[in-house]
């Protein structure tokens, strides 16, 4: 950081921690506070965007994770934008608090929101101090960020081999991997115990020794066990040390577990559907958890994040940013890697330099060897594209669960 950035980051952190105080940079701005003058929301392809209009100019650019519900929560920042009118941009964590708890209820659509308009208001802060936001979060603790890159098949063989493709363009870990294939969701389900666990275990092994163990293995298995068989499962794939053991069942339940974190051996990852510290400290002080998935976009954004991050940190957890989403989330993610010392791995979706995400925004991170490069731009790092609504329009995701053979709903 050179004097100058290091002079804006005092003032920075002076205006965004003390109610009252007015910014002020090197250029002079600052002695009248600045305004959010409109908040928009811009329904991209599958992504809803937020953007915040400041009377300096500068506009902050956001994404909500609430990716089923988009709508809603479309509607829910419709809602915030009666408070937001009017008000200092720069008391980011002032804000937080007044939107999280003025309606007295939460859940994934208002926090979607909510996680938007922060990311939003923190890149509106980095903007006017020109700075990146983790410059404001305490800096960086690395220059790059490791990432895994996400591997899908509806064969083993596609699996394997995108694994060994992975590897060859330079990834050192690979994950959305799972050991039951990307089946469809229209095709039902049907193995006997025996089958589905020594099935899963054989693709396991067959993962690792297709790329050795220069690669690792982030296992996703999306919920769809039983806390029985995911003790099964973890026992049977525990010689082929994967990485991480990602959301073996359904997260409603956390003493079930809990009790599975003590009858398995290798590490399991939770949390992409929680949105409140609170859930993730309560598995984190049972030791339930040792790699947590916080959705910046849906997790309440980088201030919320980084707290999550924190309570991670106390408890010798890790955390690995759950983004399935656009480079927007991408961008803000790794704001957040950037500036905490526990985070261990970035979930980096396909595509992001290929149409149509590379068309939504500008300026996307580079990546090199398996490592996004930390961006030394102003604010999040990356703009909304002029066009990026016209050419991508919305798209609604449609609702389909798949069933098992007797016409039950089974998890996927």
């Amino acid at each position: 950081m050179n004097r100058r950035q290091f002079t804006k980051s005092l003032a920075a952190l002076a205006a965004l921690s003390l109610p009252g105080t007015k910014a002020l940079s090197s250029s002079g701005r600052g002695k009248i506070p600045m305004k959010i003058t409109d908040i928009r929301t811009v329904p991209v392809s599958r992504y809803l965007f937020v953007q915040v209009f400041t009377n300096e100019g500068i506009t902050g650019l956001g994404e909500s994770g609430t990716w089923g519900f988009l709508e809603a929560s479309e509607q829910a920042i419709e809602t915030f934008k009666r408070y937001l009118i009017g008000q200092d941009p720069l008391r980011i964590e002032h804000h937080w608090q007044y939107l999280y708890r003025s309606k007295h209820f939460s859940g994934a659509a208002v926090m979607g929101a909510l996680s938007a308009i922060d990311i939003a208001l923190w890149d509106i802060a980095g903007k006017y101090f020109g700075v990146p936001c983790y410059q404001l979060l305490g800096g960086k603790c690395r220059d790059r960020a490791r990432v895994y890159y996400h591997v899908f098949g509806d064969t083993k063989e596609k699996l394997i081999r995108g694994c060994i493709d992975a590897k060859k363009q330079g990834f050192t870990a690979v994950g959305h991997l799972t050991p039951f294939l990307d089946e469809s969701r229209s095709v039902p389900y049907f193995k006997t115990h025996a089958d589905k666990i020594q099935d899963a275990i054989d693709t396991v092994r067959r993962y690792r020794e297709a790329v050795g163990n220069e690669v690792d293995l982030c296992l996703e298995i999306h919920r769809r066990l039983s806390p029985a068989e995911a003790v099964a499962l973890a026992a049977g794939i525990e010689p082929y040390h994967p990485f991480f053991y990602e959301d073996p069942i359904l997260p409603d339940n956390l003493d079930a577990m809990d009790m599975i974190a003590r009858k398995i051996k290798i590490p399991i990852a939770t949390g992409e559907r929680f949105f409140t510290m609170q859930q993730f400290e309560t598995l984190l002080a049972r030791g339930a958890v040792q790699y947590v998935r916080p959705d910046v976009c849906m997790a309440g954004g980088l201030t919320n994040s980084k707290k999550i991050a924190a309570l991670a940190e106390a408890h010798y957890a890790q955390v690995v940013p759950h983004n399935p989403l656009s480079p927007v989330s991408t961008a803000a993610c790794i704001q957040l890697a950037a500036c905490i010392p526990n985070f261990a791995l970035q979930e980096y979706p396909r595509g992001e330099h290929e149409p149509p995400k590379s068309e939504i925004v500008k300026g996307a991170l580079k990546s090199e060897n398996g490592y996004l490069i930390i961006p030394d731009k102003p604010g999040i790092g990356v703009e909304l594209a002029e066009d990026a609504q016209e050419r991508h329009p919305y798209r609604p995701r449609g609702l389909q669960t798949r069933l098992n053979q007797d016409g039950s709903v089974m998890d996927q």
